[in-house]
Protein backbone atom coordinates (compact mmCIF):
# COMPACT_ATOMS: atom_id res chain seq x y z
CA UNK A 1 0.00 0.00 0.00
CA UNK A 2 2.90 2.37 -0.69
CA UNK A 3 2.65 5.43 -2.92
CA UNK A 4 3.61 5.13 -6.57
CA UNK A 5 5.74 8.26 -6.69
CA UNK A 6 9.42 8.31 -5.86
CA UNK A 7 10.15 7.08 -2.30
CA UNK A 8 12.67 8.63 0.07
CA UNK A 9 16.21 8.02 -1.14
CA UNK A 10 17.23 4.52 0.06
CA UNK A 11 20.10 4.17 2.47
CA UNK A 12 22.25 1.11 2.77
CA UNK A 13 21.43 -1.12 5.72
CA UNK A 14 23.21 -4.26 6.92
CA UNK A 15 25.05 -6.00 4.08
CA UNK A 16 24.22 -3.01 1.84
CA UNK A 17 20.51 -3.89 1.82
CA UNK A 18 18.26 -0.89 1.03
CA UNK A 19 16.30 0.49 3.95
CA UNK A 20 12.50 0.39 3.68
CA UNK A 21 11.19 3.82 2.50
CA UNK A 22 8.60 3.73 5.30
CA UNK A 23 11.40 3.39 7.85
CA UNK A 24 13.15 6.40 6.34
CA UNK A 25 9.91 8.38 6.47
CA UNK A 26 9.50 7.49 10.15
CA UNK A 27 13.10 8.52 10.80
CA UNK A 28 12.30 11.86 9.18
CA UNK A 29 9.20 12.26 11.35
CA UNK A 30 11.30 11.46 14.42
CA UNK A 31 13.35 14.62 13.82
CA UNK A 32 10.32 16.74 14.82
CA UNK A 33 11.20 19.39 17.39
CA UNK A 34 9.41 22.35 18.89
CA UNK A 35 9.72 25.54 16.85
CA UNK A 36 7.26 28.12 18.20
CA UNK A 37 3.86 28.55 19.82
CA UNK A 38 1.49 31.42 19.02
CA UNK A 39 -1.97 32.54 20.13
CA UNK A 40 -2.84 33.67 16.60
CA UNK A 41 -1.76 33.67 12.97
CA UNK A 42 -0.23 37.14 13.07
CA UNK A 43 2.58 36.05 15.41
CA UNK A 44 3.63 33.01 13.36
CA UNK A 45 6.88 33.31 11.41
CA UNK A 46 6.67 33.46 7.62
CA UNK A 47 8.16 30.21 6.38
CA UNK A 48 9.17 28.97 2.94
CA UNK A 49 9.19 25.22 3.68
CA UNK A 50 6.06 23.06 3.28
CA UNK A 51 3.69 23.16 6.25
CA UNK A 52 1.36 20.31 7.21
CA UNK A 53 -1.47 21.12 9.63
CA UNK A 54 -3.18 18.68 12.00
CA UNK A 55 -6.75 19.59 12.92
CA UNK A 56 -9.62 17.83 14.65
CA UNK A 57 -12.25 17.80 17.30
CA UNK A 58 -11.11 17.67 20.92
CA UNK A 59 -10.68 14.05 22.00
CA UNK A 60 -10.26 12.85 18.39
CA UNK A 61 -6.73 11.67 19.22
CA UNK A 62 -4.76 14.43 17.48
CA UNK A 63 -1.94 14.72 20.02
CA UNK A 64 -1.63 10.93 20.24
CA UNK A 65 -1.41 10.70 16.46
CA UNK A 66 1.34 13.33 16.25
CA UNK A 67 3.31 11.77 19.09
CA UNK A 68 3.00 8.31 17.56
CA UNK A 69 4.11 9.45 14.11
CA UNK A 70 7.11 11.31 15.56
CA UNK A 71 7.88 8.54 18.08
CA UNK A 72 7.95 11.10 20.86
CA UNK A 73 5.77 10.78 23.94
CA UNK A 74 5.21 14.45 24.72
CA UNK A 75 5.89 16.46 21.58
CA UNK A 76 2.23 17.42 21.11
CA UNK A 77 0.55 18.53 24.31
CA UNK A 78 -2.69 16.81 25.26
CA UNK A 79 -4.49 18.92 27.86
CA UNK A 80 -6.21 17.17 30.74
CA UNK A 81 -9.10 19.51 29.99
CA UNK A 82 -9.95 19.01 26.28
CA UNK A 83 -10.34 22.25 24.38
CA UNK A 84 -8.19 24.23 26.80
CA UNK A 85 -5.06 24.14 24.64
CA UNK A 86 -5.54 27.32 22.61
CA UNK A 87 -2.28 27.96 20.80
CA UNK A 88 -0.93 27.15 17.36
CA UNK A 89 2.17 25.01 17.82
CA UNK A 90 4.79 24.55 15.09
CA UNK A 91 7.29 21.68 14.98
CA UNK A 92 10.28 21.67 12.63
CA UNK A 93 11.17 18.56 10.60
CA UNK A 94 14.55 17.67 9.11
CA UNK A 95 18.10 17.72 10.35
CA UNK A 96 19.13 20.42 12.79
CA UNK A 97 19.86 23.57 10.83
CA UNK A 98 18.22 22.12 7.71
CA UNK A 99 14.46 22.25 8.32
CA UNK A 100 12.64 20.94 5.25
CA UNK A 101 9.05 20.96 6.54
CA UNK A 102 6.92 22.02 9.49
CA UNK A 103 4.07 20.29 11.34
CA UNK A 104 1.35 22.56 12.70
CA UNK A 105 -0.75 21.43 15.65
CA UNK A 106 -3.95 23.47 15.66
CA UNK A 107 -6.15 23.61 18.80
CA UNK A 108 -8.89 21.01 19.12
CA UNK A 109 -12.40 22.32 18.56
CA UNK A 110 -15.96 21.52 19.56
CA UNK A 111 -15.54 20.78 23.26
CA UNK A 112 -18.72 21.81 25.12
CA UNK A 113 -17.02 23.11 28.29
CA UNK A 114 -15.16 25.85 26.42
CA UNK A 115 -16.92 29.25 26.62
CA UNK A 116 -18.78 30.18 23.46
CA UNK A 117 -16.68 33.30 22.85
CA UNK A 118 -13.53 31.16 22.93
CA UNK A 119 -15.04 28.72 20.46
CA UNK A 120 -15.97 31.53 18.11
CA UNK A 121 -12.55 33.13 18.34
CA UNK A 122 -10.72 29.90 17.59
CA UNK A 123 -12.98 29.09 14.69
CA UNK A 124 -11.99 32.44 13.20
CA UNK A 125 -8.29 31.85 13.90
CA UNK A 126 -8.38 28.39 12.33
CA UNK A 127 -10.37 29.51 9.30
CA UNK A 128 -7.95 32.38 8.75
CA UNK A 129 -4.98 30.05 9.02
CA UNK A 130 -6.42 27.39 6.70
CA UNK A 131 -7.48 29.92 4.08
CA UNK A 132 -4.51 32.29 4.09
CA UNK A 133 -1.37 30.45 5.25
CA UNK A 134 0.72 30.69 2.08
CA UNK A 135 3.10 27.76 2.61
CA UNK A 136 0.37 25.36 3.80
CA UNK A 137 0.91 22.20 1.76
CA UNK A 138 -1.47 19.73 3.38
CA UNK A 139 -4.11 19.23 6.05
CA UNK A 140 -4.61 16.15 8.21
CA UNK A 141 -8.08 15.95 9.75
CA UNK A 142 -8.32 13.61 12.73
CA UNK A 143 -11.68 11.90 13.15
CA UNK A 144 -12.95 9.22 15.53
CA UNK A 145 -14.70 6.75 13.17
CA UNK A 146 -17.16 5.77 15.90
CA UNK A 147 -18.68 9.26 15.67
CA UNK A 148 -17.99 10.19 12.06
CA UNK A 149 -17.75 13.77 10.81
CA UNK A 150 -19.29 16.30 13.16
CA UNK A 151 -20.98 19.54 12.14
CA UNK A 152 -17.76 21.46 12.83
CA UNK A 153 -15.79 18.94 10.75
CA UNK A 154 -18.19 19.61 7.90
CA UNK A 155 -17.67 23.35 8.31
CA UNK A 156 -13.91 22.81 8.12
CA UNK A 157 -14.33 20.80 4.91
CA UNK A 158 -16.23 23.67 3.36
CA UNK A 159 -13.56 26.16 4.44
CA UNK A 160 -10.72 24.21 2.84
CA UNK A 161 -12.62 22.95 -0.21
CA UNK A 162 -11.45 25.78 -2.55
CA UNK A 163 -7.80 25.17 -1.63
CA UNK A 164 -8.15 21.40 -1.98
CA UNK A 165 -9.61 21.93 -5.45
CA UNK A 166 -6.55 24.05 -6.22
CA UNK A 167 -4.20 21.24 -5.17
CA UNK A 168 -3.87 21.43 -1.37
CA UNK A 169 -3.23 17.94 0.00
CA UNK A 170 -5.88 16.59 2.35
CA UNK A 171 -6.00 13.45 4.47
CA UNK A 172 -8.62 12.17 6.91
CA UNK A 173 -7.06 9.96 9.58
CA UNK A 174 -9.59 7.68 11.26
CA UNK A 175 -8.09 7.41 14.74
CA UNK A 176 -8.73 4.75 17.38
CA UNK A 177 -9.33 2.17 14.65
CA UNK A 178 -8.55 -0.58 17.16
CA UNK A 179 -11.94 0.14 18.76
CA UNK A 180 -13.61 -1.30 15.64
CA UNK A 181 -13.61 -4.81 14.25
CA UNK A 182 -12.57 -5.47 10.65
CA UNK A 183 -16.02 -5.13 9.14
CA UNK A 184 -16.64 -1.91 11.08
CA UNK A 185 -13.28 -0.54 9.92
CA UNK A 186 -14.08 -1.34 6.30
CA UNK A 187 -17.49 0.33 6.60
CA UNK A 188 -16.04 3.45 8.29
CA UNK A 189 -13.34 3.69 5.61
CA UNK A 190 -15.87 3.37 2.80
CA UNK A 191 -18.22 5.98 4.28
CA UNK A 192 -15.42 8.47 4.93
CA UNK A 193 -14.07 8.15 1.38
CA UNK A 194 -17.49 9.29 0.17
CA UNK A 195 -17.51 12.28 2.54
CA UNK A 196 -13.87 13.37 2.50
CA UNK A 197 -14.37 16.02 -0.16
CA UNK A 198 -11.67 14.71 -2.46
CA UNK A 199 -9.22 13.88 0.32
CA UNK A 200 -7.42 10.65 1.08
CA UNK A 201 -8.47 8.46 4.03
CA UNK A 202 -6.44 6.18 6.30
CA UNK A 203 -7.27 4.02 9.30
CA UNK A 204 -4.97 4.67 12.26
CA UNK A 205 -4.36 3.11 15.65
CA UNK A 206 -1.60 4.23 17.97
CA UNK A 207 -2.18 1.16 20.14
CA UNK A 208 -1.89 -1.35 17.29
CA UNK A 209 0.41 0.88 15.18
CA UNK A 210 -2.05 0.50 12.34
CA UNK A 211 -1.50 2.98 9.52
CA UNK A 212 1.53 4.61 11.15
CA UNK A 213 3.99 3.79 8.36
CA UNK A 214 1.46 4.61 5.64
CA UNK A 215 0.67 8.05 7.04
CA UNK A 216 4.34 8.88 7.68
CA UNK A 217 5.25 7.97 4.11
CA UNK A 218 2.36 9.95 2.68
CA UNK A 219 3.39 13.06 4.65
CA UNK A 220 6.97 12.62 3.46
CA UNK A 221 5.74 12.73 -0.11
CA UNK A 222 3.68 15.83 0.62
CA UNK A 223 6.79 17.62 1.86
CA UNK A 224 9.04 16.27 -0.92
CA UNK A 225 6.94 16.39 -4.09
CA UNK A 226 8.12 14.85 -7.33
CA UNK A 227 6.18 16.83 -9.95
CA UNK A 228 7.42 14.71 -12.83
CA UNK A 229 5.99 11.55 -11.31
CA UNK A 230 2.50 10.43 -10.38
CA UNK A 231 0.87 11.15 -7.02
CA UNK A 232 0.28 8.41 -4.41
CA UNK A 233 -2.64 6.17 -5.29
CA UNK A 234 -5.65 7.32 -3.20
CA UNK A 235 -6.66 3.67 -2.82
CA UNK A 236 -3.23 2.79 -1.48
CA UNK A 237 -2.58 0.18 -4.19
Amino acid sequence: MSPTNKPPKPAAGPANQPVDPSALALSWMHTARFLITSPDLQHLPQLEVPEIAFVGRSNAGKSTCINTLTQQKQLAFASKKPGRTQHINLFALGKQGATDAVLTDLPGYGYAAVPQQDKARWQRVMANYLVSRENLTGIVLLCDPRHGLTELDQVLLEVIRPRVEEGLKFLVVLTKADKLNRSEQAKALSIMKLNAGGGDVRLFSATKRQGVEEVALLLWHWAHPEPALSEPDPEGT
